[in-house]
């Protein structure tokens, strides 16, 4: 069987795709899986060795030349199946045109119109983190092939070679003269477009208060259009300990950096997503607002990897100033700095 899953929308979404595609390899090992991705995510998608096809969306000027060169890139594949994890009536009029035999996406909106198959989910209510929504379609397409005996998959969801991170990780501190054998705690400010976000100031008290109590090195990482503010809160952080990574390379590159971090904070943004998908301990500052709250976009690490902190109940949903900093150090420090280096990695 030759299936294309859709997600073409924006990192962190695609992130949390993974345990669904990999649920897909593991119950149909001989099956063929592709997926349809952003042209600015399709590197990692190859890299994820997931899928046996990346395709990738171009979306161009014109509305109707738009729709047609969408639906003949997915028809000249001849997929058997389409599992559309966020439907769009762009995607599911292109999966139509295509003239897919199944077709499945959640049933909402008017772009349900264009697929044969239909799931219920109420994603807007937020009562689950997205990458359950996504693994009920997988499970629901799964079980109209038959397969009910249905395993649940397991955090890493996005591998390296062990040992090129390991040496990866050795030239990074040999190039910032850092001692290999200090901890690597990654603080990453940017937001791009993500909901919500901790002032500079705020994380410059996140990071005084850890360093108080712990020694490590603090690396502030700064995507390609993010360096200027990463110098501004490398300039509130006098006398710590911490080096500055631009990533200029591509985004797996930044992910193979972030594979060696003992600890990443940040707020819900992608790379916040990339380094639970890796497994890497996280801590994550979220809004409540419902579409954007801790639980929908949930990382993908183990459990007793992950932390999250929001504004309280009596502040605004996006009230990000609210957050105690103080109190997320505290049980930062006891859940991932106060065990020994071997314990947190």
């Amino acid at each position: 069987m030759h299936i294309l899953v859709v997600r073409n929308d924006k990192l962190g979404d695609f992130i949390s795709s993974l345990p669904a595609c990999r649920l897909l390899k593991s119950v149909l090992p001989d099956s063929s899986l592709a997926i349809l991705v952003k042209g600015s995510i399709s590197e990692l998608a190859t890299a994820s060795n997931l899928f046996d096809d990346v395709l990738v969306d171009r979306p161009g000027d014109k509305w109707f030349r738009d729709r047609v060169q969408l639906s003949e890139l997915i028809k000249e594949h001849e997929f058997d199946a389409v599992l559309t994890l966020f439907s769009s009536s762009r995607v599911g009029l292109a999966v139509r045109l295509a003239r897919i035999p199944y077709r499945l996406a959640p049933a909402t909106k008017v772009a349900q119109v264009f697929y044969n198959h239909r799931l219920r989910q109420r994603r807007s209510r937020s009562e689950k983190p997205e990458y359950e929504y996504n693994l009920e379609l997988v499970r629901s397409f799964l079980s109209d092939q038959g397969i009910e005996d249905i395993p649940e998959p397991e955090p890493p969801y996005l591998e390296f070679d062990s040992g090129q991170i390991r040496s990866l990780r050795q030239e990074f501190c040999r190039q910032h003269h850092i001692d290999p054998g200090h901890r690597l705690v990654f603080v990453h400010p940017g937001h791009g477009g993500s909901a919500g976000h901790l002032r500079l100031e705020q994380y410059a008290q996140l990071i005084r208060l850890l360093a108080s109590s712990h020694p490590f090195t603090v690396v502030l990482s700064a995507g390609p259009d993010e360096l200027d503010l990463v110098r501004k809160l490398s300039a509130l952080i006098p006398g710590i300990p911490h080096v500055v990574y631009h990533s200029t390379e591509g985004l797996v590159a930044f992910a193979r950096h972030i594979a060696f971090a003992d600890l990443f904070i940040a707020g819900s943004t992608g790379p916040l997503h990339i380094a639970g998908a890796l497994d890497v301990p996280t801590a994550g500052f979220y809004t409540r607002r419902r579409s954007a709250t801790a639980l929908r976009w949930q990382t993908l690490n183990s459990p007793e990897r992950r932390l999250a902190f929001a504004p309280p109940p009596e502040a605004g949903e996006e009230e990000m100033n609210a957050i105690a900093v103080s109190k997320a150090a505290g049980e930062i420090s006891r859940r991932f700095l106060a065990a020994t280096r071997d314990a947190a990695s």
